[in-house]
């Protein structure tokens, strides 16, 4: 899976992945193999972060 480089596209593909085929950030991370760190990184860029009971980045 190609992720946007745009922090405000990224949070959109990773919270549309979240929400309809992965049950936890983990679970998207082993199955693409995005890199945590970064991918929290340019999230924060932007001040969201991810919210494990919701699934979501916010």
């Amino acid at each position: 899976m190609n992720f946007p480089k745009d922090p405000v596209m990224l949070l959109s593909v990773v919270n549309t992945a979240l929400r309809d085929h992965y049950t936890t950030l983990y679970a998207l991370i082993d199955d693409t193999g995005i890199n945590e760190e970064e991918l929290k990184a340019k999230l924060g860029s932007i001040d969201y972060h991810y919210d494990p009971e919701k699934n979501q980045f916010k």
